[in-house]
């Protein structure tokens, strides 16, 4: 089986675990989950921590019937978001998926391709958080602090991608994952007192995981 990644280089001593759905059929297991963890660096330097909003975390996995994907914004909030959170503006992450399947000496295979959104706004008379996930039938969560919402708006949480019947033995697939950080429109009554901030158009790189199935 081979794995590899395009965006991010593996630190040495990681370990990715592996196991094929489709050999653990033939022994009548249906239990299938391979984990892929990575720590991602900086173009500029291996060394480098990154500062800007990024993925980490990344796990792809299966449910009885499905392809999922799990992953952790980080970086996420700046100090201009909370600021404006506080004072009324709501914050949208907008998250895209695509799975492609790999077909040599042709154009590769789209299987999925699809975005949501997390949405967090702070009520100012109760002073809790919401935090609504389109993906998860628009479900919305009330926290009382902002790291318990932080950790909601940043999470994909077993996504799933495709059902494992569209998927073929012994090819190669991968799954790309992007975010778009950025506010929605000022009120017109915001104008004057919000000043412009510098986290509009913040997005992260696209992040690909490569397997075979």
């Amino acid at each position: 089986m081979i794995i590899q990644h395009s965006d991010v280089k593996l630190p040495l001593g990681l370990t990715i675990i592996i196991f094929n759905p489709m050999r653990l059929r033939i022994y009548h297991l249906i239990i299938f989950t391979f984990f892929y963890f990575f720590t991602v660096h900086t173009a500029l330097s291996e060394t480098t921590e990154v500062s800007g909003p990024h993925f980490t975390d990344i796990i792809v996995t299966t449910s009885d019937t499905h392809l999922l994907l799990f992953g952790e914004l980080r970086n996420s909030l700046t100090k201009e978001m909370v600021d404006g959170l506080h004072s009324g503006i709501p914050i949208t992450f907008s998250f895209f998926v695509e799975l492609q399947r790999d077909q040599q000496n042709w154009v590769d295979e789209e299987l999925a391709v699809f975005s949501f959104s997390h949405n967090l706004s702070f009520d100012t008379l109760k002073n809790t958080y919401l935090v609504e996930t389109e993906e998860i039938n628009n479900q919305k969560r009330s926290t009382a602090t902002l790291e318990e919402a932080s950790k909601i708006l940043n999470e994909i949480n077993g996504l799933k991608i495709v059902e494992l019947s569209r998927l073929q033995p012994e090819s190669t697939y991968r799954i790309k994952v992007k975010a778009d950080l950025y506010k929605k429109t000022l009120p017109m009554s915001l104008h004057n007192i919000i000043p412009f901030v510098s986290w509009w158009d913040l997005s992260t790189d696209w992040y690909t995981v490569e397997f075979t199935y």
